[in-house]
């Protein structure tokens, strides 16, 4: 019995290390190229607009100190996108 709850144990490392690997982000502000009419206008995000802010998150901060995407993340209409999609809006 011993020897399964090694491998049980193994097994569960194994799956946690691997959930941490597909968790990472890659900062790649072209990921939100979908919310770019909702950053720029009045219009409600869509839903792969949300999805991608979600994904994106972790990124933000480093979006907002970038003068070439500042612009867009840091408007008024990007506060009223990540109130709409349940994102934060990030205190860098």
């Amino acid at each position: 019995m011993k020897t399964s709850h090694v491998a049980l144990c193994a097994i569960l490392v194994l799956l946690m290390a691997e959930a941490q690997v597909t968790m990472a982000v890659t900062c790649n502000p072209t990921q939100l190229s979908p919310c770019v009419n909702a950053f720029t206008s009045n219009s409600k995000p869509s839903k792969l607009c949300c999805s991608r802010i979600n994904e994106q998150k972790p990124c933000l901060c480093q979006y907002l100190k970038d003068p070439r995407f500042a612009r867009f993340v840091n408007s008024p209409n990007a506060r009223n996108v990540a109130k709409t999609c349940g994102t934060p809006y990030p205190k860098c």
